[in-house]
């Protein structure tokens, strides 16, 4: 635990001013993150002691096995895993619940690779048995946190290809990916059994969102998992606060809100040419054709759709303006809002030529007023020298120096890249400034953003602990690189392009951890 000395210093520097005189705002909007305070999922959770306090045993292995297959067993609801734990499971359980699943799919790595080149479905072998030992006590994050981190990195017969991130993931179709924490073997399951698990949870969505009063606490709950595609939709407009919960008052309020939007493309979108907007909309028209994917963004009606979102946006918020990074905010939910009217099983490569005018124009309004409401949650991220995301970087050097505290010297990333003189602010910016969209293939970032939505301050705050979560999984890589330009290279070019539902989970699952261990502990971001 730091000193006093130490911590009056910590926040000295952090209310320090940044470049351009420009005071911190983030500290007065954002406050380091309390679950207490934002009422999220662990509401309920008894706070994290800062004193050892020994576990609690569980006297066999079957009594732990039956108090959390309700969460984890492939057979039960585990794909609202982490949002119903918080609830109804012991916060000792979840921890140890949660390092189950990452030790078991790094030991299913380690015998995929030893058994050789995989069948269609990979030869996965017999489940390994979960270790019977006990839940660790409160005391113990920092333990934890080393598991996390060693989860991606104790596989001693991994092959010399270190670019491919996850070979699982490679090896399974994407569309029969096995939801994470199941104890039956992969391989054994069917594509009719994975359609029957995908429907019940469909049949959930839509009995919880027919009723008069959709109930958004749990809504929020049977997101985090993932949501399925044909109720994703108005699942985000929801969750964004674009649409009422009551369902009779949502037609009127789309078709407001649709003639609002266009109230004021028609009042603003003309003054794109006069001289005091001239270097914004320029910017704009020059950042769009550099968006991905480029099958999409690349139509013209597409490119025009994107000017006005971004043009209307940028006028009606001075305060911050247009800024780079904003523009890659649109597109997940414009593909997301498009898949509701094409018959492509992905957006990202719908001819947008065949859409028909006025569903385009619906697309257009919902995407506008959705994003804004995202950028509420994070505009201090884009005004004058973006401070939110200079001390969102610095928050995320604090804490994984902290995860590192667990771990030995030669497996400490934190004390890697200062060796080789890489600042955070070098690779770091983009995760915040673009919430990852450049890192992961866009498929990748419609999940994470089912979880970022059903997340209290999911933009704003758990998405710290995907990026600490994102940094630690390549860990070996980054302490195989002994370059400065080679790390730079690596951390700027992550391997992610086959990436699918999988990698985000367990990519999830580790960020939740990571809250859960450092959230409520006193020096939050701080040794």
């Amino acid at each position: 635990m730091a000193s006093d000395g130490a911590r009056k210093q910590f926040w000295k520097r952090s209310n320090s001013k940044v470049p351009g005189s420009i005071q911190h705002v983030y500290g007065a909007q954002h406050p380091p993150f309390d679950p207490l305070l934002h009422g999220t999922l662990l509401k309920a959770t008894p706070k994290v002691p800062t004193t050892p306090v020994k576990a609690k045993r569980v006297s066999t292995f079957q009594e732990f096995e039956s108090n959390t297959s309700d969460a984890w067993d492939a057979g039960e609801d585990d794909d609202e895993l982490l949002a119903m734990a918080a609830e109804s499971l012991s916060s000792e359980v979840v921890m140890e619940t949660a390092h189950r699943v990452l030790r078991d799919h790094s030991q299913r790595q380690e015998r995929h690779k030893l058994q050789g080149p995989p069948g269609p479905l990979g030869p996965l072998g017999p489940e390994p048995q979960p270790s019977a030992e006990p839940p660790p006590g409160p005391g113990s994050d920092l333990r934890l946190v080393k598991s996390v981190s060693e989860s991606h990195t104790a596989c001693p017969a991994e092959s010399a290809s270190n670019t491919a991130p996850l070979q699982r993931s490679q090896s399974l179709p994407h569309s029969a990916t096995v939801t994470l924490g199941g104890s039956s073997d992969p391989s054994t399951l069917s594509g009719s059994a994975l359609s029957e698990r995908e429907a019940s949870r469909l049949d959930k969505f839509k009995q919880l969102l027919a009723g008069p009063n959709t109930d958004l606490e749990e809504l929020r709950k049977l997101s985090w998992s993932g949501i399925p595609k044909p109720v994703r939709p108005i699942t985000w407009k929801l969750l964004s606060g674009y649409l009422p919960a009551n369902v009779d008052r949502r037609p009127a309020t789309l078709q407001r809100k649709q003639k609002e939007y266009f109230a004021f493309v028609e009042s603003y979108y003309d003054s794109r040419n006069d001289e005091v907007h001239q270097d914004t909309y320029r910017q704009i028209h020059i950042d769009i054709p550099r968006m991905s994917p480029e099958a999409l963004t690349l139509q013209p009606r597409v490119t025009e759709i994107f000017e006005r979102i971004l043009f209307i946006w940028a006028i009606r918020h001075p305060a911050s303006g247009y800024v780079q990074g904003i523009n890659d905010l649109v597109t997940p939910f414009f593909v997301v809002f498009l898949c509701e009217h094409t018959e492509e099983e992905d957006g990202d490569v719908a001819d947008v030529s065949q859409v028909p005018t006025d569903v385009l124009r619906n697309v257009e309004a919902d995407t506008y007023w959705c994003m804004s409401k995202l950028l509420d949650g994070i505009q201090d991220n884009y005004t004058f020298a973006q401070p939110g995301i200079q001390m969102k970087v610095k928050m995320l050097e604090e804490l994984v120096s902290r995860i590192d505290a667990a771990l030995s010297v030669l497996e400490q990333v934190h004390r890697h890249l200062e060796r080789h003189e890489v600042r955070y602010l070098q690779f770091a910016f983009r995760w915040m400034n673009n919430l990852l969209t450049r890192e992961v293939p866009l498929r990748c970032t419609v999940r994470l953003w089912d979880t970022y939505q059903s997340e209290p301050e999911g933009f704003s705050h758990f998405h710290l602990y995907v990026c600490a979560a994102f940094l630690v999984r390549w860990r070996r890589e980054i302490l195989e690189e002994r370059d400065f330009q080679e790390l730079l290279l690596l951390l700027q070019n992550l391997p992610t392009a086959l990436w699918g539902d999988e990698d985000v989970s367990l990519l999830l699952a580790e960020a939740y951890r990571l809250k859960f261990a450092f959230a409520d502990a006193p020096n939050h971001y701080k040794r």
